[in-house]
């Protein structure tokens, strides 16, 4: 399983969970540090688009672990929710192509 981890510490509003989500998971330059480009980032994690630094295997999961993620959720609780919806949703598309999902949220 692929393991890639995001400083919840370092993240207090939307614009420093893209800087902590470029440096983690290898956006293109042409990422657009919005919610929507995020997810479509990880969409791509089966293919050969290089969307992040990560390309997985058919059923091969990457582990989003989120580090002092308590810090995070009092920070930018409506942001933290956002971002576990979002990967539900991935999921779903994955599925919805017939694919297992892709990523797996842990809080730490």
């Amino acid at each position: 399983m692929a393991t890639v981890e995001l400083n919840g510490s370092a993240i207090v509003d939307e614009a420093s969970f893209h800087v902590e989500s470029r440096r983690a998971f290898g956006f293109p330059e042409s990422y657009a540090d919005s919610i929507d480009a995020w997810v479509d980032c990880m969409s791509y994690l089966r293919d050969d688009e290089n969307m992040t630094k990560f390309t997985l295997k058919q059923n091969e999961v990457l582990e989003i672990v989120i580090t002092d993620a308590d810090k995070m959720k009092a920070a930018v609780p409506d942001l933290f929710e956002e971002i576990a919806f979002c990967i539900g949703g991935i999921n779903e598309r994955y599925e919805d192509y017939g694919d297992e999902p892709a990523l797996e949220l842990v809080l730490r």
